[in-house]
C-alpha cells in the first residue's frame, strides 16, 4: 500500500497503460492519497477516450469518505433550491429540492405557505427475493411447505433487520421467496440481502436439491415499477392528506375546487388507466421524489418505484378541496449510501432526520419518508392548479427560458443587423431554436 507514492506522474501512466496496475486501485496503491488518484485516473481517461473533463470539478472534495462510487474522477454540481414552509404533522419545514428543471422551486412557495398536511407511515418493510431452482415440482413444493409452516419462520437477521414475513410464489420447478424485512433507518435493501445469503446457506444445508439461481429474481421489485410494490408495499407505505379552503382554492390557485375535482378525475384516474400505467395515477409525483432524493443521498434509481403515488382529489360538504397522495413504495433511508456525503447531510439537517435515531431506531427515516409524502401532495397541487389555470407553460417561460429567449433572439438579431427594437412575426421564427 503506498508504493506508487515514490514515482511521479507520468511513471504511474505508463504502469496504468501497460497493465501493470489497474486504475480502480489507485487509492490503495498511492496510500489513500484520494485526490492524486482521481487526477491520475482523469488524466488516463481523458488521454485513452478523447474526452475533455475540464468542466467536470474534481477539487474542494473529500474523497476519503465516498464509499458509494468507484473510479472516480470528480463530482457533479447540481443546483438545490428549496421551497417552504411546509407544515407536516404539526411541524415547519423548508424542503431541500436538488433539480435542473426550471420553474419547479418557485411554484412551490406560494403553494405550501398555510398548508397543513398529515402525513403518516402505515407499513414498512424492504423486500428480496431470491429464485431457487429445482429438479423436480415436488422437491420444490417440499421446500415451500417448510417454509409456510409455522415452526420455521423463527429466522433471526441483525440487530435492526427484523424479517416481517415471507411469501413463497411457485412457477413449475421454481421458487420465489420474498423476504419482508424492517430495517431501522437505513433503506435496508444491502441490509436484507445479507439476512437472506444466510438464510440460503442454511436452507441449502437442508435442502441438499435446491439451487440458488440468484439472490434476486426480481420478484423483490427493485428499480422497477411494479404491480406487486403497489399492491402490497415496499419499503414506507405513506399517505399524505390535506384540506384546502374553497376560499384559498380561489385566491391563491386562481380555480375552483369543482374544476381540480373534475381535472383529477380526468387525468389522474381516467387518463392513467387508459395509458396502462402502473402506480402513475399522479400529475408529477416523480419531480418532488427525484429531487428530494438526489438532495437528501437517496439512491437515485429507485425514483422509477419511489414515485409510484395515487393522488385523489374531492369536494367536501362544505365546498372545501380534500386531498389525498398514497405511496406504497417509498424507498428512503437517513443512514448508508449518499447519506454519508456532506452536503446531502446538510439537507438531511434541514428535515430534522440525519442519520440514526437513537431513541427509537427508524423514527428518522419515516420522518423522512412522511415528508417527502407531503411535498409530493404540495407539488401535485402546484401543477394541477396550474393546469387548471394554463399557467404551465407561462411558468416555465419565466422563470426556466426567459431570459435565455430573449437573449438568443437579440443575438440572431445582431447576427443579420437587425434592430432588436423591430421584433415583429420573425420572433416565433426564432424561438423554434430553443
Amino acid at each position: 500500500s503506498g508504493y506508487l507514492n515514490g514515482l511521479i506522474f507520468r511513471q504511474i501512466l505508463n504502469l496504468i497503460n501497460n497493465g501493470s496496475i489497474k486504475h480502480r486501485d489507485l487509492e490503495a496503491k498511492l496510500g489513500n492519497n484520494y485526490l492524486r488518484a482521481v487526477h491520475l485516473r482523469r488524466y488516463y481517461l481523458c488521454s485513452n477516450a478523447n474526452v475533455v473533463l475540464s468542466n467536470l470539478p474534481y477539487n474542494n472534495y473529500d474523497y476519503s469518505i465516498v464509499t458509494c462510487c468507484e473510479n472516480v474522477i470528480g463530482y457533479v454540481p447540481i443546483p438545490v433550491g428549496f421551497a417552504g414552509p411546509l407544515n407536516v404533522n404539526g411541524e415547519n419545514y423548508m424542503i431541500p429540492l436538488a433539480t435542473t428543471e426550471g420553474a419547479f422551486d418557485v411554484s412551490f412557495f406560494v403553494i405550501l405557505n398555510g398548508i397543513r398536511v398529515i402525513s403518516k407511515v402505515y407499513d414498512d418493510g424492504m423486500t428480496r427475493a431470491p429464485v431457487l431452482s429445482f429438479k423436480t415440482i415436488m422437491e420444490a413444493l417440499e421446500l415451500k411447505e417448510w417454509l409456510e409452516h409455522p415452526k420455521h419462520f423463527q429466522i433471526g437477521f441483525f440487530s435492526y433487520c427484523r424479517l416481517k414475513n415471507l411469501t413463497v410464489t411457485l412457477y413449475s420447478t421454481m421458487l420465489y421467496l420474498r423476504f419482508n424485512a424492517t430495517t431501522g433507518d437505513a433503506m435496508g435493501m444491502n441490509m436484507v440481502s445479507k439476512g437472506v445469503n444466510e438464510v440460503l446457506h442454511m436452507l441449502a444445508k437442508r435442502f441438499s436439491n435446491m439451487e440458488v439461481l440468484s439472490v434476486s429474481g426480481n420478484y423483490c421489485v427493485d428499480k422497477k415499477a411494479s404491480a406487486i410494490n403497489w399492491i402490497n408495499g415496499r419499503g414506507k407505505s405513506v399517505i399524505a392528506e390535506a384540506f384546502i379552503p374553497h376560499t384559498v382554492v380561489r385566491s391563491v390557485l386562481k380555480t375552483t375546487v369543482k374544476s381540480l375535482c373534475a381535472l383529477a378525475d380526468a387525468k389522474l384516474l381516467i387518463g392513467s388507466s387508459m395509458s396502462g400505467t402502473v402506480g402513475g395515477w399522479n400529475a408529477h409525483a416523480a419531480n418532488i421524489v427525484a429531487a428530494m432524493f438526489l438532495a437528501t443521498g437517496q439512491d437515485a434509481a429507485q425514483v422509477v418505484s419511489s414515485s409510484m403515488c395515487l393522488t385523489s382529489m374531492t369536494e367536501t360538504a362544505g365546498g372545501d378541496l380534500h386531498m389525498t397522495c398514497t405511496m406504497r413504495c417509498l424507498e428512503v433511508g437517513t443512514v448508508g449510501g449518499g447519506t454519508i456525503l456532506p452536503p446531502q447531510r446538510t439537507c438531511l439537517k434541514m428535515l430534522n432526520c440525519e442519520g440514526s435515531c437513537t431513541e427509537c431506531p427508524g423514527n428518522n427515516s419515516k420522518r423522512l419518508a412522511e415528508i417527502i409524502c407531503a411535498a409530493v401532495l404540495a407539488g401535485e397541487l402546484s401543477l394541477m392548479a396550474a393546469l387548471c389555470t394554463d399557467d404551465l407553460v407561462k411558468n416555465h417561460l419565466k422563470y426556466n427560458r426567459y431570459v435565455l429567449y430573449l437573449t438568443l433572439v437579440k443575438f440572431v438579431y445582431s447576427l443579420i443587423n437587425l434592430n432588436t427594437d423591430k421584433l415583429g412575426e420573425n420572433t416565433l421564427e426564432c424561438s423554434a431554436i430553443l
